[in-house]
């Protein structure tokens, strides 16, 4: 089977899609399939998302040339719409014949489709309806994406696979510091930061700090950096950019309870990376994580400041053993369910109902 797996970017400082579409890549090509990978950046040469022993094929070029290159393709799997590209791919593909599943990767979450929604409305009349009725397939990575995928109705079967994660080895945090809470993602709108710090205003929890780590899009930093300063925080809460390789590990060793604050997330990549560091989470029900609660690993809270607060205040009371404790059930969840080995098996099983022209559902 020839797979060619395509996405917006494969650099870190994309985020989680980037992540996922070169391991999932990895996952792929170890299951024996025969993987290309090309992102419309061009980076598929340069991502160090990519293992450099790995036998996926690397293609740059346009759209159609990424096709052309790789060859004969049974099956295009596109990640991510609205872009001129995924259109591109889109009409490629339809002209050749090449069946196309297509990972919406939280793109219809209602938050994010009216966010900017005159063009993403006009965007949709133009093409994008169309192109995603014309897919065979529509990926989500949790059921209550594939419930909002489904409100559209665009009469396409649906598969819900999660995003996969690696699980490092334990380590041992260090004692003697300041209790921690870290965020890590983008600095971006989405991502609720202002009622995370509303939260903590609200709360002021006694000898812990708030780290916020990830890089700042449409300089929404400084609109943060001026409530800190309003509302005197400035001592516990900062500001230490984007982390990658060895210093987001250390980051992640180095907390008490990771908090992803979000108004919508199709996945929350970030919250199994947490886990699998063996990190408690505090996220809201924004996203698909309410095995948080039911499996004793953290909270899920309504995405309001009061919900985040309310989340803050009952764990920052904890004893670090319990956090601990919390952390090490999560690192359990995340190895049982969302192995990169699985994750592959799972969507080579969905490519094969696509060539056999069987439903993918949800």
């Amino acid at each position: 089977m020839k797979v060619l797996l395509t996405g917006t970017s494969l650099l870190p400082n994309y985020g989680g899609p980037a992540y996922s579409v070169s391991r999932l890549a990895v996952a792929l090509a170890k299951a024996g399939v025969d993987v290309g990978l090309w992102s419309a950046d061009q980076s598929a040469i340069i991502t160090p998302l990519l293992p450099a022993d790995s036998n996926v094929h690397r293609i740059i070029g346009t759209a159609t040339e990424a096709l052309d290159r790789f060859g004969e393709t049974d099956i295009l799997h596109d990640n991510g719409i609205w872009l001129r590209h995924n259109h591109g791919l889109a009409t490629a593909a339809a002209r050749r014949g090449i069946p196309r599943i297509v990972s919406t990767r939280g793109m219809l979450e209602p938050w994010a489709f009216h966010h900017k929604g005159f063009k993403k409305t006009l965007a949709w009349r133009l093409y994008q309806r169309r192109d995603l009725k014309k897919a065979n397939c529509h990926h989500a990575t949790a059921d209550s994406e594939a419930r909002n995928v489904e409100r559209f109705g665009l009469g396409v079967p649906i598969v819900a696979i999660p995003n996969g994660v690696d699980v490092p080895a334990a380590r041992r945090r260090a004692q003697n510091r300041p209790r921690t809470v870290l965020f890590l993602g983008r600095v971006y709108p989405i991502k609720g930061l202002p009622m995370l710090i509303e939260a903590w205003a609200c709360v002021r929890p006694q000898g812990w700090q708030l780290r916020i780590a990830g890089p700042d899009e449409a300089g929404h930093q400084s609109d943060l950096e001026k409530v800190i300063i309003s509302k005197g925080l400035s001592e516990a809460v900062s500001f230490v950019g984007r982390l990658d390789g060895e210093e987001k590990e250390s980051a992640f060793f180095s907390a008490d309870l990771f908090v992803l604050p979000s108004y919508s997330e199709s996945f929350g990549m970030v919250v199994a990376e947490a886990l699998a560091h063996g990190l408690p989470v505090l996220t809201t029900t924004g996203a698909p994580w309410s095995v948080l609660r039911e499996s004793g690993c953290g909270w899920w809270v309504d995405p309001t400041v009061a919900g985040i607060a309310e989340g803050l205040r009952e764990a920052t009371v904890q004893d670090s053993g319990t956090l601990a404790a919390m952390g090490e059930r999560g690192r359990r969840v995340v190895s049982t369910s969302f192995g990169w080995q699985r994750v592959g098996e799972m969507m080579i099983s969905a490519y094969e109902d696509m060539l056999a022209r069987r439903p993918c559902a949800f």
